[in-house]
């Protein structure tokens, strides 16, 4: 076996799917989807052929002209990363370019959420969604699930009547089910004489351009919308004021799609909508093509929450565009991205909001070097992830230390060069899946003599911040953090001196306040200006993370309100460790555990997943 990926059962010296074409049955009651799914590969194939599974049922393998069984197995272990590894044993007599496999998948799929209607907006209706990202899709359907395998897709989605879905995907129709249409009537455990049911539609949907597995996405529930530009819808379920106000926060971003264009070529995918999904959703947002999914914490009531669509819109470009080989070149996706979002900032909300925007991510890269200090090899942007879960070393430095990467190299040409020298990589690059030295090899071919100016493998092998990376240079950030330090002294700034300040401003001067402050100054902060109560989430966990740190129970509440109506990781992560990390802390461990234990099925799985490994290594 040839590895094509440290995180994918794929073998390099077998074709890679070209295209799958699938039919899903949802049963809510089971929590569970029936499948069948058929495949087509770049060239005809015999012999061994290798998939990626993780939790599912495989009930079939055949040949879609024949329906001639094909044999295969799974391998007898599930790996704790990878999976489980289907292999199927094409025929060698005749070289098979397609082939059709039925499927379910289990409650405890990876990536999807399965949420009762009590954890929904509108209590009424269930609701599920996928987070495939990194290594999730194979729990969904099997596939060989790296970003090196580009795939196209069509899909039926059979629904119960009263919801409606969306995809990263061109939407086709929406009608009622057609007996045996897409094999649907070799699905298993008699949900086949199931697809015609009067109580039942079927949503149908197509996407027409290669993308990597990850990408794959959907969402099923009482869904509504609204327009908000000719490119635009904004969905959400149907719950009073959650469309309302996510179409007013949301109402500038043609504006951005406009200026994206401006920077970094057409926008390739037709379509720029979001979804908002309810709050356990694990990420802030999700770059999905077509389909964007967002935390419903971005809606923030001023507009700001737009940075985050503007951070996604950016993948359009640079990730679903093109796209890192594997997650050991993640920072290719991530650190083009926030390049690109802050570039698209600048021009649509200024050049202070943008330098905000890279101050708190430069203080966040600083405190992951920080947490990565006893394992420095993710703090590299090229690092070597054999044998590590994705998942678990997700971290900002792909993201801020890209960035700063990128900009170093603007600074160097001049942004005019660069400008014309991202447009080139995206247009040679679009609808491919590269590495690291792709990148590097192409970097020295359009800026000849780069590499005698900068340390390209310093940047992208070396460990921690090199010493050419750059702290951002404003007048507010430099008041900021100038009044952050004044805190240190016993200072609190005055109302006078914050009365112009957004989430953003009130994050930075946090995030730059020392870890260990007077439970006084906590109390004396929060009396003053009701930080605890903010209705941003930045600005509340930052507060919050100082209270524990300072051992304030009197916040103690508010921690555990906000770990219970929230999945976004962000804020999981800070303060699950905040309340666990270090010696004396006790009480604060016991009420970490417990919380977890009350929340834990109100989370998404991945999130799950990383809140457990934070209390395994300090419980």
């Amino acid at each position: 076996m040839a590895p094509l990926d440290p995180h994918s059962f794929t073998d390099s010296t077998h074709p890679l799917t070209t295209h799958i074409a699938l039919s899903l049955y949802f049963d809510f009651p089971s929590a569970t989807i029936h499948g069948a799914a058929l495949f087509t590969l770049s060239s005809p194939h015999s012999g061994p052929l290798s998939l990626d599974t993780r939790s599912l049922s495989i009930h079939r393998v055949l040949s879609p002209s024949t329906l001639y069984p094909i044999p295969f197995s799974l391998s007898p272990f599930c790996d704790h990363i990878k999976g489980t590894h289907l292999s199927l044993s094409l025929p060698n007599d005749a070289a098979l370019s397609s082939f059709l496999i039925t499927f379910s998948t289990s409650p405890s799929s990876s990536a999807l959420q399965w949420l009762s209607p009590p954890q929904t907006f509108n209590k009424k209706h269930p609701f599920v969604y996928t987070q495939c990202q990194s290594i999730h899709a194979r729990s969904v359907f099997p596939c060989q699930d790296t970003p090196a395998a580009r795939i196209r897709y069509s899909a039926f989605l059979n629904v119960p009547r009263e919801l409606s879905a969306v995809m990263s995907a061109r939407h086709v129709d929406r009608r009622l089910p057609v007996s045996g249409e897409g094999y649907s009537n070799l699905l298993p455990n008699g949900f086949n004489s199931l697809w015609c049911s009067e109580t039942r539609v079927v949503e149908e949907f197509d996407m027409n351009q290669p993308i990597p597995p990850y990408l794959f996405a959907f969402a099923v529930g009482e869904l509504g919308f609204r327009e908000v530009g000719p490119r635009t819808r904004v969905y959400s379920e149907a719950a009073d004021g959650v469309l309302e106000a996510a179409a007013k926060e949301f109402a500038g971003t043609e504006d951005m799609i406009r200026q994206g264009e401006k920077l970094f070529g057409d926008y390739e995918w037709e379509r720029f909508d979001l979804l908002v999904l309810p709050p356990s959703f694990p990420y802030g947002g999700m770059e999905n093509p077509r389909m964007v999914f967002l935390t419903p914490t971005v809606i923030k009531g001023n507009a700001s929450g737009a940075q985050v669509v503007a951070h996604e819109l950016a993948h359009s470009w640079t990730g679903n565009l093109i796209t890192n080989k594997n997650n050991e070149h993640f920072w290719l996706n991530e650190g083009f991205t926030t390049y690109a979002e802050r570039r698209i900032v600048q021009a649509v909300q200024g050049e202070d909001r943008a330098v905000l925007n890279i101050g708190i991510g430069w203080r966040g890269l600083n405190e992951e070097i920080e947490r990565f200090k006893d394992n420095l090899e993710f703090t590299k942007l090229k690092t070597n992830q054999e044998g590590v879960d994705p998942d678990t070393v997700y971290s900002q430095v792909p993201y801020e230390k890209g960035f700063q990467f990128l900009w170093r190299i603007e600074r160097q040409i001049g942004r005019p060069a660069f400008d014309e020298f991202v447009k080139k990589y995206i247009a040679t690059f679009k609808f491919k899946s590269i590495d690291t030295e792709t990148f590097l090899d192409f970097l020295k071919a359009n800026a000849p003599g780069i590499e005698k100016e900068i340390d390209l493998v310093l940047w992208t092998e070396g460990t921690g911040i090199p010493s050419d990376a750059y702290e951002p240079v404003s007048n507010l950030y430099t008041k900021i953090v100038s009044l952050a330090n004044e805190f240190k002294l016993g200072r609190m700034p005055r109302e006078d001196e914050v009365a112009d300040w957004q989430g953003q401003e009130w994050e930075l001067y946090l995030e730059n306040l020392p870890k260990v402050v007077e439970a006084s100054q906590v109390f004396a902060l929060d009396a003053r200006y009701r930080l605890s109560e903010s209705n941003d989430y930045e600005v509340k966990v930052a507060f919050l993370q100082l209270a524990i740190f300072a051992k304030c129970r009197d916040f103690y509440g508010e921690v555990e309100k906000t770990l219970k109506e929230v999945g976004r990781m962000k804020y999981l992560r800070p303060l699950y460790t905040a309340l666990v990390q270090g010696i004396g802390k006790e009480e604060e461990k016991i009420l970490a555990k417990r919380v977890f234990a009350e929340a834990h099925d109100c989370y998404h799985p991945i999130a799950q997943g990383v809140v457990e490994s934070i209390l395994a290594k300090h419980l």
